[in-house]
């Protein structure tokens, strides 16, 4: 049985004389307990202000609550133990500390308005400590990258190289190396996965730097680092001379590629050929499509339906609301797809000027740059704005104010945070429209001549090549890729 004290008062001698308030929170009170099953082992009245810390019988409660002779605390509303958020934030720390429950008897505590605002201001605070304990540590690492030494720590150590303790600086490692050049090799050269290098290395027992075994997760941690040319960045600044440069830039440039293309080719487990797997996503929800076999019991027989549906409808995917966007139709879509695709790689042409096009686009990259810059330290000003609040809220500001003046900053940050998302997009865009032109026109052409006669795997390469991306919306089919397929068809969505 719990041990609970209960806490009654009113702010003035006149409530109290009139005999209702302390008397009616005292009895709401008692019943509580009674309710919970709780003994009340103490009873605390007093007539004092909410706004004051300093109270007579708050003294003699708080003082139970350190000597741990309580187990909870009942008010009648929040406003009683404390109506000033500051306060409330000491008492309420002081409670959880010696593993105290706070209850009111008309109300839920952490519902309440001075509730949320108490539970934000602590929060804030500990996300304002935790940020200052960060801030000091990576000042400390942006300091030492400045200097042009890399910090010390996991970021230090890489494969192909030994890290020399003091200089902040890399060294190569010959026999690690030489299988860095090799993954490389396999990559770009034979077209191997990042699955089916890791399987080569654990093969030839090339013994790996950190873990027992070889996984894909580092072979293509090794593919993606541009440390490997020479390029050592640390939160996003770079440090001249750190890494000795064992990779050209050119072949580093070549394996992204290849991952990309590799990514768009992977079929996983699907057991059945699907023209479209990872090239369709749902424009509700953002997620990628998965693809599905539905079984229907038909008069002659049970029949299989190919079909795409949104991975957001999935429990296990979606964790929180489910997206209830159609699934399609594999036949049907499939057809649609490939023939604007057909249209479009009968006129090679067109590629090759809408690259050219968006390679003159790349020149917008250092505008995106900028404004990515500026986005960032209008995030920085709204947290300096966020911590100006957090301060007034502690001087006693009204709880209204505060609680406005918060949901507008956070309206704003959100808008910024969209709005930094379309910019990175739009870059990363922009820096993909390096591609090689000739080899680019020699496919298409290689592709167009053989068009009519195009098996699955050819057509998988081209969908990869020109980037398409198909966006599923209820009735509406959205192609993207390389250059502009369609502005949406209607077509109506297979549902079982």
């Amino acid at each position: 049985m719990k041990n609970a004290a209960i806490y009654c008062r009113v702010s003035t001698e006149d409530q109290e004389r009139e005999g209702t308030s302390l008397q009616t929170q005292l009895e709401a009170c008692l019943n509580h307990c009674q309710d919970k099953g709780y003994k009340v082992a103490y009873r605390f009245s007093e007539v004092y202000s909410g706004l004051s810390l300093e109270r007579p019988k708050l003294d003699g409660l708080r003082e139970l609550v350190r000597s741990d002779e309580v187990d909870a605390i009942v008010v009648y509303c929040l406003d009683r133990l404390s109506r000033d958020p500051t306060h409330g934030v000491i008492l309420t720390q002081e409670l959880e500390k010696h593993n105290v429950t706070l209850e009111a008897v008309t109300e839920d505590v952490d519902n309440t308005e001075l509730g949320k605002l108490i539970s934000y201001i602590r929060n804030f605070a500990s996300k304002l400590e935790a940020e200052k304990i960060r801030e000091r540590t990576m000042r400390g690492k942006k300091a030492k990258a400045a200097a042009g030494r890399i910090p010390s720590g996991g970021f230090a150590r890489l494969y192909g190289y030994d890290y020399i303790k003091g200089s902040g600086r890399r060294i190569v490692n010959e026999n690690e190396t030489r299988w860095v050049r090799q993954v490389f090799s396999w990559l770009v050269n034979d077209g191997m996965t990042t699955y089916a290098i890791a399987e080569k290395l654990n093969g030839l027992k090339v013994a790996p730097k950190f873990k027992a075994y070889w996984s894909r997760q580092t072979a293509w941690k090794i593919l993606t680092n541009p440390a490997y040319t020479g390029r050592t960045y640390y939160n996003g600044l770079e440090i001249p001379e750190a890494t000795p440069a064992i990779i050209e830039p050119a072949l580093f440039d070549a394996a992204q590629r290849q991952l990309d293309f590799n990514a768009r080719q992977a079929t996983g487990n699907v057991k059945r050929s699907y023209l479209l797997h990872g090239h369709i996503f749902c424009r509700q929800c953002g997620r990628a499509y998965w693809s599905q076999v539905t079984n229907q019991k038909k008069k002659y027989g049970r029949y299989e339906y190919r079909r795409y549906v949104c991975s957001g409808s999935f429990k296990q995917v979606s964790r929180g609301e489910r997206c209830h966007n159609k699934s399609w139709g594999a036949d049907k879509l499939e057809a649609l797809v490939w023939q604007k695709v057909e249209d479009i790689l009968r006129h090679p042409d067109l590629i090759i000027a809408e690259i050219q096009r968006q390679r003159q686009d790349a020149g917008q990259q250092s505008v995106f740059e900028a404004e990515l810059q500026q986005i960032e330290r209008q995030l920085k000003a709204l947290d300096r704005d966020q911590k100006d609040l957090l301060d007034n809220a502690l001087r006693g500001f009204p709880e209204n104010l505060i609680i406005t003046e918060n949901k507008k900053i956070n309206g704003q940050r959100e808008s910024l945070i969209n709005q930094r998302a379309e910019l990175e997009a739009q870059l990363k865009a922009s820096r993909k429209a390096d591609i090689n032109l000739p080899k680019l026109e020699a496919v298409v052409e290689l592709i167009r001549e053989k068009l009519t006669g195009l098996d699955f795997d050819a057509k998988r390469q081209a969908l990869a090549m020109l980037g398409i991306k198909v966006w599923l919306d209820s009735n509406s089919v959205e192609i993207t890729g390389v250059i502009p397929v369609n502005d949406g068809v209607a077509l109506q969505p297979y549902s079982a």
